[in-house]
């Protein structure tokens, strides 16, 4: 066996190339952004004003007083979305303004609508009155403000999320480059998984094939689950990694079938394969024998334990930081945390543990491990959040301990 460590630098080095391709803006949700998107236009596109008022030119306002004021006559009615073009402008204007409305030269500051006096003439508002300097630029949006013209609004390799289509689509975005979606084949393994609802006690439902399904639903991933292979299905497996490696896939997972058992068929055909690079065996718990292959220069293999946890760890753990390096992705940073109850392992084994992330009233973040760690437990990874990654080298965590953890979705 190997450690973890080793494992994810053997990951490292037999990355996958993942062309790019231009989409919609309007569908690029949860993919991963292949080159800089810059803005094509200013925003705001001009000054506009933040508050419904009256817009003035505040030198007109320099001299005033309390006991000097003026009328400014109120010469046109601009709402946002209207053309703020005006002719003949005469001293002494204003223009009354709703939120979003252009502000144009000479106008350049703003009076809310509630610090107006208004003059009214048969019970319309024709002028204002002003007694008091007004400062310039007041209640203004500047052009270009927010985004210049050129500016990133987002950078290659960052996960592409709703925000930043509202992002894009506000400034004009049509197109983006995007990393192609990832193409994942998943196969159950063993006589004992059924897709069956009514099933008697030696059975066991196909639980992990639907959790990878709906947790590649948030990542770049097309999933593809097919028919379950059972214990004699040695010579079936190999003609399915032939023609999956002909096809267009990019990774082919399996759960169950990798450790050392009467019917774990998985290493002893991957073997049988030229590989580029292989390793079988890693120091962690859950998860302790999982294999992985690179069958050619683009196509990869990830034989996952069969149990519900370890299925799940070795996919956080091994795929999904394979598919961050595919995807040149930033790798991803562990969000430190103090451990809120004392821990124990095996020194040499790293453990990836289901637990809660929390952050306390005075803002100090904690990670709870939780009760019931085996492989087969579901009940405590309900419960969990995140996964809190004891390394090895050590063997006894006090509480108050600084743990590495990770979102128990990762994208």
């Amino acid at each position: 066996m190997i450690s973890y460590k080793k494992a994810l630098s053997i990951l490292i080095k037999n990355k996958i190339k993942i062309d790019n391709e231009m989409v919609d803006s309007k569908n690029s949700s949860n993919r991963i952004c292949a080159k800089n998107i810059y803005s094509p236009s200013n925003y705001p596109s001009g000054n506009n004003t933040a508050f419904d008022g009256f817009a003035v030119n505040s030198k007109e306002t320099s001299k005033l007083k309390k006991n000097k004021q003026k009328k400014f006559k109120i010469i046109k009615t601009i709402a946002a979305g209207d053309n703020p073009n005006i002719k003949k402008i005469k001293k002494f204007s204003a223009i009354e303004v709703m939120t979003g409305a252009i502000i144009q030269k000479p106008f350049d500051t703003v009076i809310p609508i509630e610090q107006v006096k208004v003059f009214k003439i048969k019970q319309k508002a024709k002028y204002i009155l002003i007694n008091k300097k007004i400062k310039k630029s007041e209640f203004i949006r500047f052009k270009a403000s927010d985004y210049k013209k050129g500016e990133i609004i987002l950078k290659k390799g960052q996960l592409i999320e709703p925000k930043h289509i509202l992002a894009m689509k506000t400034l004009g975005v049509k197109k983006v480059n995007v990393k192609k979606k990832i193409n994942l084949i998943f196969y159950s393994t063993g006589n004992e998984i059924t897709n069956k609802e009514k099933i008697p006690s030696w059975k066991i439902r196909n639980s992990n094939s639907f959790y990878l399904n709906s947790l590649s639903k948030t990542m770049p991933v097309t999933f593809k689950k097919k028919n379950i292979l059972r214990d004699n299905d040695e010579k079936k497996f190999q003609k399915e990694l032939m023609r999956n490696i002909k096809s267009n896939t990019d990774i082919i997972v399996t759960s169950g079938a990798v450790s050392a058992g009467k019917y774990d068929f998985i290493p002893k055909i991957i073997k049988k394969f030229k590989l580029r690079s292989y390793f079988n065996g890693v120091t962690i718990r859950p998860g302790k024998p999982i294999t992985f292959a690179k069958l050619l220069k683009n196509k990869v293999f990830f034989g996952l334990p069969g149990n519900p946890i370890s299925t799940a760890a070795c996919f956080r753990f091994f795929v999904v930081p394979f598919l961050f390096n595919s995807l040149e992705m930033k790798k991803e940073k562990p969000i430190f945390a103090k451990l809120k109850n004392p821990f124990l392992k095996k020194k040499f084994f790293t453990r990836f543990i289901k637990g809660k992330l929390e952050t306390t009233k005075k803002g100090i973040v904690e990670f709870q491990a939780l009760k019931g760690q085996e492989s087969f437990r579901i009940n405590s990874f309900t419960k969990a959040n995140s996964w809190g990654l004891f390394p090895s080298g050590r063997s006894s965590f006090k509480k108050k301990a600084l743990i590495g953890c990770y979102l128990s979705t990762p994208f």
